[in-house]
C-alpha cells in the first residue's frame, strides 16, 4: 500500500487503478456540471488533477456485487494542495450526480452526463434518490470555507438550471425532494439521529476531545452506518496531524497503520497521503525544494519558492513546516523523538540470524485495575551493528477482549527462553519491578551465559541499581544521540515505533527522563524503555570487547 514515486514522494494510495468503479461517471458528471471556482481558469469546466482523479476512482471503487470497497476515507495533503476543492466537487456530486450503483452495462447504454456509451460489464451509476450531504467541522468558520467553495463552483454553472437548486449562503436545497447540502458543527447532539448519505469532515487534524471533534466524528460514523445497503460514507480531509494530540486524523492514521501491518480485521479505509521523504533537510535549498515538489505533486497552482520562504521564515516552527508543507506527521513540542528521526533509522531488510550475538532489554507490567494496563516488551539488539528488533510486545487488547486482561506470564517466560535458545545472548538488562521473582529465575538459569551484567548480585536487574535516576538519564541521552546520529538501526516494527513516538520529555533533578503524555494515557512507551535498556547493555558489551563474530549456531539439544 505504500509507494515511493519517481519524484521521491511517499504515497499510500494503491498503485493500481480499481477494476470496477463508479468514479468514471462522477468524473464525467463533474466536468459537465461544475465550474472552476477561482484562479486564472475561473469559469472553465472543472478538471481534477491526475492525483485527484486517481483518488476519485478509488473512492468510488466497488466489488462484483456493487458494494463499496471502502466505507470511509482520508484525503491527506499539504496546505493549499487542493483538499477543499476536491471535497466541494464531490459534495456537489453526492447531492446531484451519479454516485450510487445501478447495474452492470450490457453494452451501448447511454446517460446524459457522459459522451461515451457504456461498454459491456462497465458499472453504471445513478443519483442518490434522497441525498443529505453534510459538510462537517468543529466550527462554523471551518465549514464556511468548504461551503464558500461549493457556492463558487455552482456560479455560472448549468447545475443550477438542470437541477433547479435553491442556493442560500449556508444551505442548498433540491426543490421537490428532501435533498439538501448543509454544514454541521461540533455540536454533535444536533447531528445525532440524522440520516446523511455522505459526510465530509474538514481538517480532522483539529478534531479533538476538547473541542467536540471526536464526538462529532463518532456521531457521523454512527449515522452513516445505518444507511440502507451501507451506501453512506464519511470522507476526511486533513493535513498531517501532530503526533500525540489524539485527534481524529491521528486515530484514522493508526487504523491505516494497523491495516498496512496486517493487524486489522478490515481493509475498508482508503488512506490517500502524499508526503515528502523523511530525509528532507529543510536548511538545504536543494533538498527542501525536492521535498516540496514531492509533497505537492501535480498541484500546479502552488508557488513552491513562496512556500520555501515560509519554511525559512524564523517565525515558522520547523514542526509546522513539516506538517503543513511537507505533509509529514510532526511530533508534539515535548516529544522525545520525532517521526523523521526515528524513521531515518529504519532498516527492515536486516535479518537477525539464528546464533547472532545479541543483548536483550525487558520492561514488564502486570495488571491495572483502572485504565489500560502498561505493555510488556522484550527488545533485542545485535552487537555487531547495533540493529534493534522487536522480540515480543504484549499489549492489552482493545474492547471486550481486554476486559480483566493481564500480561500472560507463561508467554513472556517462553519468549525469554526462546531468545536464549535461538541467539547468543551475552547481556540482559531489565526493569525488575513487578517481575522480581521471575527475573530471579531467569538469572539463576542464564547468569553463567551472560558476559555483561547489571551488577554482580543481580546481573539482569539494571533498573533497580543505585542512583537509577541519573543512570537512566545518561542511558536515555545515549540512546537519543544514537537515533539522531543514526548510530543504530531498527526493524520498523509497529509497536516499537509507536512507543518511541509516544514518549515525552520530562526534565527531573536527576536529568532528562521520559514518560507517557499523562499517567492515564493508553499510549504506551514500554517498548522504547526496553530498547533503552537493551542499548545500554550493548554499549557495555561493546566496551568489554564482546562484539566479535558470534559462536556457530547449534540448536539446543543437538
Amino acid at each position: 500500500m505504500v509507494d515511493a514515486t519517481a519524484s521521491g514522494a511517499v504515497c499510500t494510495i494503491p498503485a493500481e487503478l480499481p477494476a470496477l468503479t463508479l468514479g468514471w461517471d462522477v468524473l464525467w458528471w463533474t466536468t459537465r456540471f461544475i465550474r472552476q471556482p477561482d484562479g486564472p481558469r475561473a469559469g472553465d469546466e472543472w478538471r481534477f488533477t491526475s492525483e485527484q482523479l486517481r483518488f476519485v476512482l478509488h473512492w468510488y471503487a466497488i466489488d462484483e456485487t456493487g458494494r463499496w470497497i471502502y466505507t470511509r476515507g482520508v484525503y491527506r495533503r499539504s496546505k493549499g494542495a487542493g483538499k477543499t476543492p476536491t471535497v466541494a466537487a464531490l459534495a456537489l456530486a453526492e447531492l446531484c450526480g451519479p454516485v450510487r450503483f445501478e447495474c452492470f452495462a450490457q453494452g451501448g447504454e447511454e446517460r446524459p452526463w457522459r459522451v461515451e456509451p457504456y461498454m459491456a460489464g462497465e458499472p453504471i451509476a445513478q443519483p442518490e434518490p434522497a441525498p443529505l450531504v453534510q459538510l462537517a467541522g468543529v466550527s462554523e468558520k471551518q465549514t464556511q470555507n468548504t461551503m464558500t467553495m461549493v457556492l463558487a463552483m455552482c456560479a455560472e454553472s448549468p447545475i443550477l438550471d438542470e437541477y433547479g437548486l435553491d442556493v442560500a449562503q449556508t444551505r442548498i436545497f433540491m426543490p421537490g425532494t428532501v435533498g439538501r447540502l448543509e454544514p454541521i458543527t461540533a455540536r454533535a447532539e444536533t447531528a445525532e439521529g440524522a440520516r446523511p448519505t455522505a459526510v465530509f469532515e474538514d481538517e480532522t487534524q483539529h478534531y479533538t476531545d476538547s473541542n467536540g471533534g471526536v464526538k462529532l466524528d463518532q456521531v457521523n460514523r454512527r449515522n452513516v452506518g445505518k444507511s440502507p445497503g451501507g451506501t453512506a460514507r464519511v470522507l476526511e480531509t486533513t493535513n498531517a496531524h501532530a503526533a500525540g494530540e489524539d485527534s481524529v486524523a491521528e486515530r484514522s492514521h493508526q487504523v491505516y497503520l494497523a491495516m498496512r501491518d496486517g493487524r486489522a480485521r478490515t481493509s475498508s479505509l482508503l488512506y490517500d497521503s502524499r508526503e515528502a521523504p523523511d530525509d528532507v533537510d529543510m536548511a538545504d535549498e536543494t533538498s527542501l525544494m525536492a521535498g516540496l515538489t514531492a509533497a505537492y505533486g501535480d498541484a500546479w497552482w502552488i508557488d513552491l519558492p513562496r512556500i520555501r520562504d515560509e519554511v525559512w521564515d524564523p517565525a515558522t516552527p520547523p514542526s509546522h513546516s513539516r506538517r503543513f508543507y511537507l505533509n509529514q506527521i510532526a511530533s508534539t513540542v515535548d516529544a522525545w523523538l520525532t517521526q523523521p528521526e526515528w524513521a531515518g533509522c529504519v532498516d527492515a531488510a536486516k535479518v537477525v540470524a539464528d546464533g547472532d550475538r545479541i543483548v536483550l532489554g525487558f520492561d514488564g507490567s502486570r495488571h491495572r485495575a483502572k485504565g489500560v494496563t502498561d505493555a510488556t516488551a522484550l527488545i533485542g539488539a545485535r552487537l555487531g551493528d547495533g540493529h534493534l528488533f522487536e522480540v515480543a510486545v504484549w499489549e492489552q487488547p482493545a474492547g471486550p477482549a481486554g476486559d480483566d486482561w493481564s500480561v500472560p506470564q507463561i508467554e513472556v517466560d517462553a519468549a525469554v527462553h526462546m531468545a536464549f535458545d535461538r541467539w547468543d545472548v551475552v547481556g540482559f538488562y531489565a526493569d525488575s519491578s513487578l517481575w522480581e521473582s521471575v527475573i530471579a529465575d531467569w538469572e539463576a538459569r542464564y547468569t553463567k551465559q551472560l558476559k555483561v551484567k547489571a551488577s554482580a548480585n543481580r546481573p539482569m536487574c539494571w533498573h533497580g541499581t543505585n542512583n537509577f535516576g541519573g543512570r537512566m538519564s545518561r542511558a536515555l541521552n545515549q540512546f537519543h544521540a544514537a537515533v539522531v546520529d543514526r548510530q543504530l538501526t531498527h526493524d520498523g516494527s509497529y509497536r516499537l515505533t509507536a512507543h518511541a513516538l509516544n514518549a515525552r520529555r520530562r526534565p527531573r533533578p536527576s536529568g532528562m527522563q521520559i514518560a507517557k503524555e499523562h499517567p492515564e494515557s493508553p499510549r504506551k512507551i514500554d517498548a522504547v524503555v526496553a530498547a533503552v535498556y537493551c542499548w545500554q547493555a550493548r554499549l557495555d558489551a561493546v566496551a568489554k570487547g564482546l562484539a566479535e563474530a558470534p559462536r556457530r549456531y547449534r540448536a539446543k539439544g543437538f
